[in-house]
């Protein structure tokens, strides 16, 4: 895979469960509209060990979060909520605990797949490779 294999520009293609997730996350229903199908592009700077991960969102929103693999960081949610956790590198992929869900991400096939589970639902979120 090589150290730099998350560097890019992803835009969102599909995802599998969104309702069932957001809602178990317990996101606003406003929000959860906003969220559907929503053209998220994520773009990822790996430096070594050193990752600045930010999603922009249509109408100008962004969430940023920077950290490095094995050491805490401060961290936000999908849903804007600030917490602190420590993001593992396994495997390939990149793991890290939410408050109320689990999330891995990798590179697959050129893609990025990012999977959070939450009380045994799984949300899938699949990213072309566009820059």
């Amino acid at each position: 895979q090589g150290n730099m294999a998350f560097t890019g520009k992803y835009e969102f293609e599909g995802d599998e469960n969104y309702d069932e997730f957001v809602k178990k996350i317990g996101l606003p229903s406003d929000k959860i509209e906003k969220g559907r199908d929503c053209k998220i592009i994520t773009e990822v700077v790996q430096n070594g060990n050193d990752f600045t991960w930010t999603q922009h969102f249509p109408g100008g929103h962004t969430t940023t979060n920077t950290f490095t693999i094995g050491k805490e960081a401060d961290m936000e949610t999908m849903g804007g909520k600030k917490f602190k956790a420590t993001v593992k590198m396994e495997d390939g992929k990149i793991v890290a605990d939410f408050p109320n869900y689990h999330h891995t991400a990798e590179i697959s096939g050129g893609k990025l797949v990012e999977i959070s589970t939450t009380s045994g639902v799984v949300y899938k979120r699949t990213s072309k490779r566009i820059a």
